[in-house]
């Protein structure tokens, strides 16, 4: 389920949501949704910051695929990035 992007940002920003996710899925994603934010306020409105945002959402999605394959710590959740 998909929530809205807060009133007055481009809608693209609700894909970054990241509090629905299980650690460590959260903190993989955490970054790119700061990173998102912090590149709405700095650029401008136009079609290389939309092109922007889209290829962070796809570096994010990508990222979190990647961190479904961590190694599982045995109690059903994955361990941490820094554990391998």
């Amino acid at each position: 389920m998909s929530h809205p992007a807060p009133s007055g940002l481009p809608p693209i920003l609700r894909y970054f949501d990241f509090t629905h996710l299980p650690e460590p899925l959260l903190s993989v994603s955490m970054p790119f949704s700061e990173l998102a934010y912090r590149l709405n306020t700095m650029l401008p409105p136009g079609p290389e910051t939309t092109v922007a945002l889209r290829k962070l959402l796809e570096s994010k999605d990508a990222a979190v695929r990647a961190a479904l394959d961590m190694p599982s710590r045995g109690d059903g959740r994955h361990g941490d990035p820094s554990d391998r």
